[in-house]
């Protein structure tokens, strides 16, 4: 059973998606405030969160920057904000898809698959490789019992790799899948400048990594075991 959460300040709106959203598999919470919110995160258990941006006690990117600062539970802005720098802000700050209003219930129902489908696809869990300590849950990442300081971009890379260890990762998917929904907007160095930056963090010798290893032509890869 998966649980959704709707922070959605128009009463009707947010009772036609539950009902749109609601099935055998699927529970519905609402929030109409930003404080409702903040107090269903508390109680747990949300496996996604449909987020509109204007709500009456505050903003739904300020919303999503906090909740980023301690989890990486999938979100989805619903907003009537359509402008082209409000659609890039909402992923810059971790969204992992942006839907605006009007929209088709349908569509809205296939994008919310999809989004889960993604977070399942990589499940929280802990790893240790040789001294690099990851908790992807609690997104706590230890090196030589130095804690790290990852970025939201370093960490979603990260993840990609480790659960996906012993496979090829092409650069086209890593982009669509760390930088979903915005590749279009993503510069054509930023994987590359975002592999280097946590094989910095990561890697004993950066200029020769055994952790994050480019398959040249192709893309990269992590050790399918892990190196105790």
């Amino acid at each position: 059973m998966r649980t959704i959460l709707i922070v959605e300040d128009d009463v009707g709106l947010n009772n036609g998606i539950a009902l749109a959203l609601r099935d055998a598999t699927t529970q519905i919470r609402q929030a109409h405030t930003l404080t409702d919110a903040r107090e269903e995160i508390k109680q747990g258990g949300i496996d996604l969160v449909i987020l509109d941006v204007r709500l009456p006690d505050g903003s739904g990117f300020d919303f999503c920057t906090m909740l980023r600062k301690e989890s990486a539970l999938p979100i989805i802005f619903l907003t009537a904000n359509d402008l082209e720098s409000d659609i890039v802000t909402g992923f810059a700050l971790g969204g992992d898809d942006y839907i605006t209003k009007p929209f088709s219930l349908m569509v809205l129902r296939a994008r919310v698959t999809a989004v889960l489908r993604r977070s399942a696809s990589m499940p929280e869990e802990r790893l240790v490789y040789a001294d690099l300590e990851m908790d992807f849950g609690k997104m706590e990442y230890v090196k030589k019992g130095a804690k790290l300081s990852l970025s939201l971009t370093e960490q979603k890379l990260l993840k990609l790799l480790v659960v996906n260890r012993g496979q090829i990762l092409p650069r086209e998917t890593l982009i669509d899948q760390v930088w979903s929904g915005e590749s279009e907007f993503v510069e054509e160095n930023a994987l590359s400048v975002g592999i280097k930056r946590l094989r910095a963090k990561i890697e004993d010798d950066p200029t020769s990594p055994k952790l994050i290893k480019t398959v040249y032509g192709l893309g990269y890869t992590w050790p399918k075991e892990e190196r105790e």
